[in-house]
Order: structure tokens, then C-alpha cells, then sequence
């Protein structure tokens, strides 16, 4: 079986969201959530998505809430693609942010394809 990390993330309301990444690709996820928040201030459409903000990185998550389950890496990661692939602009940093998302995006594709094949 192939270790997992989690990272988690919180939503301007306080409510946490755990996404499980493969722990070779965790810290790509918790660096890209880092620069999206640095960027989102220089979007000027109107239609920029609100984003959690990465509070925490670990190995192991024991979740005593059977209301909570995490979200895997490749179906966040998706979500975050189609999220900021709707904003409408066209300039940088935008080009450059979903750049960054679907290399992350591609490499989780391939990292899920090889593990199916194992």
C-alpha cells in the first residue's frame, strides 16, 4: 500500500477539509496552495475563487467524526483546475497558476495510473 500524506485546510469560515495526497506529492500540493494565496490578491476578475488556506501537513489522520472523510489529492487538485480555469482572465499570474495546478494535476494522473497497475 502506498503512503499517504494529508493536508489540511481551512476555509475563511473555520471549517477544515482533509485532503489525502500521495506523501511523495504532499508537499506540492501545501507549496501550490501557498503561491495560489499570494497570487489570488493580483486577479482582478470578479469571479476568483475563494481558497482554503493549508494550516497543516501529516502522515496519518485518524478522523473521530464519521460526518468527515478526506477528499483525494487528484479529485481536489481537479476541482481546484476547474475552479481557477473559470476565472475570467487571461493574463498573469493567472496563465501561470494553472500551469502550476495541471503539472500537479498530470503528475497525480500518472502517480494514480502506475498505482493501478501495481
Amino acid at each position: 500500500m502506498p503512503e499517504m500524506s494529508y493536508i489540511i485546510l481551512q476555509d475563511e469560515h473555520g471549517d477544515l477539509r482533509f485532503v489525502e495526497m500521495p506523501a511523495s506529492h504532499a508537499y506540492q500540493l501545501s507549496a501550490l496552495n501557498l503561491r495560489l494565496h499570494k497570487e489570488l490578491s493580483k486577479l482582478t476578475a470578479d469571479n476568483v475563487p475563494k481558497l482554503p488556506k493549508a494550516i497543516a501537513e501529516c502522515r496519518a489522520l485518524d478522523l473521530l467524526d464519521d460526518k468527515q472523510s478526506p477528499t483525494g489529492g487528484l479529485d481536489y487538485v481537479n476541482e481546484l483546475e476547474r475552479s481557477f480555469a473559470s476565472v475570467r482572465e487571461a493574463a498573469y499570474p493567472l496563465v501561470s497558476l494553472l500551469t502550476e495546478i495541471r503539472a500537479l494535476q498530470a503528475q497525480l494522473e500518472q502517480w494514480y495510473e502506475e498505482e493501478e497497475l501495481l
